[in-house]
């Protein structure tokens, strides 16, 4: 792989895990009572207002789409990170070691995923409008909710971990490309 991608990829990834523990200082680990169909609706909140800021050329509130996208990537180790936990209606907080842990082993398995990816498809990501990482995640929303209808179950596809690692790779690609 392109020693490039893996420093931008990590750069990226860094500034992420460095907004989710300013506002683990701030909030704690209150996300820990969300169902992932509550998570995957606070995903698909942030990718509608990339859309539509996309489609407007502009946008009121004073935060871009980098932050959105950023939030995306959070939201989507916390969804992993709930999968391997399961939900907890406890008000007891994780603390900040065992959230760093938790999100770094995430966060390994998804750039070995990318990794993986990447070398197959030839960086393909590079050549793409950003606008379509955002039409990916939101398809993959889609998806899963349909194997949540289906009562997480799939026949052929992915679970929804795999979907959630895939929005997390876009929207890093997302956070690269803006940042180029």
């Amino acid at each position: 792989m392109n020693p490039h991608t893996t420093t931008q990829y990590q750069a990226a990834l860094s500034k992420c895990r460095d907004v989710l523990v300013k506002k683990n200082a701030d909030y704690g680990t209150s996300w820990r009572v969300l169902r992932l169909s509550s998570i995957a609706d606070q995903i698909f909140i942030k990718a509608k207002r990339i859309r539509t800021i996309e489609e407007k050329g502009s946008y009121t509130v004073d935060e871009g789409v980098e932050s959105e996208y950023i939030g995306i990537v959070n939201y989507c180790f916390i969804s992993l990170i709930q999968l391997s936990l399961g939900i907890s209606d406890s008000t007891e907080n994780l603390s900040e070691a065992a959230l760093l842990d938790l999100y770094n082993c995430e966060a390994q398995i998804t750039f070995d995923l990318m990794a993986a990816k990447n070398s197959d498809y030839g960086e393909a990501w590079r050549e793409m409008k950003v606008s379509t990482f955002t039409d990916m995640i939101l398809m993959r929303l889609l998806r899963i909710r349909q194997i949540e209808d289906n009562s997480g179950k799939t026949i052929m596809s992915e679970g929804i971990d795999a979907n959630f690692r895939d929005m997390i790779n876009y929207a890093l690609f997302a956070l690269i490309r803006l940042n180029e």
